[in-house]
């Protein structure tokens, strides 16, 4: 059994969460690793790690692993709310059904998490909730309206939140990445959007690996609980937008 804190990754079945979930579990913590696709975080044979089938828009989902892993573990001291979709179109030609789906996952399931598992922070005053955001919540881009919408979101809930959190001792933290090489481009239906986003990554020469970004959030959380990095956006060298 370890002796570090336990540590919650939501989308942790590829990409980002599959990278941190490797890389805080080869530091020695415990992972409760969350995801729809239970097979692949069962793949990653992890130590002291737990593995849910969980939809992160269901929050009753997240509150019931979150108690099995406490139970197992100890309380939560680090939630990373990584899970996310990207469903690129225009306003005017993209299904409806796709915004929503962005809004309940992208939105919705970032609030779940920290609902589920904020209260308990604030009083043990310690704990560190970190929100997987894109440079996508800082600027917008062509054809993602509507994902920058719920990225601009995520950026906005989490600076509150962690105003009204500080004086807990509860840290916020917001990542930001630029593009990166994960399945996230895979979600979007539009063909000719899906080639566009392709040639323009190829123009930055190499775009970040999902190590890059989950070397950035151990190092945000590893520091003395006295400092909290509010914000880190990376991207890659070249990506000049």
């Amino acid at each position: 059994m370890s002796n570090k804190s336990l540590v919650v990754i939501t989308g942790a079945s590829s990409g980002i969460g599959e990278a941190a979930a490797k890389a805080f579990s080869q530091v020695g913590h415990p992972l409760l690793l969350l995801a729809r696709r239970l097979d692949r975080l069962e793949a990653l044979n992890l130590p002291n790690t737990i593995c849910e089938k969980v939809d992160v828009t269901n929050r009753d989902e997240i509150k019931a692993a979150v108690e099995k892993a406490e139970n197992k573990f100890g309380p939560v001291d680090c939630l990373i709310n990584n899970a996310g979709v990207m469903l690129l179109g225009l306003a005017d030609t993209q299904d409806p059904t796709e915004w929503e789906r962005m809004v309940q996952v992208n939105i919705m399931g970032v609030l779940n998490g920290i609902h589920v598992v904020l209260a308990g922070m604030k009083q043990r005053r310690h704990g560190t909730i970190m929100n997987v955001s894109s440079v996508g919540g800082r600027k917008t881009y062509p054809n993602h309206s509507v994902y920058c919408g719920t990225k601009f979101s995520v950026h906005a809930f989490t600076e509150q939140i962690r105003e009204e959190a500080a004086s807990f001792d509860v840290r916020f933290i917001t990542i930001a990445p630029g593009v990166v090489e994960t399945e996230l481009l895979s979600h979007t239906t539009a063909k000719d959007i899906v080639e566009g986003y392709k040639e323009w990554k190829e123009t930055m020469g190499q775009p970040l690996e999902s190590e890059d970004v989950a070397n950035s959030i151990l190092f945000a959380y590893q520091q003395p609980q006295r400092v909290c990095i509010r914000e880190i956006v990376l991207c890659p060298t070249r990506q000049d937008k």
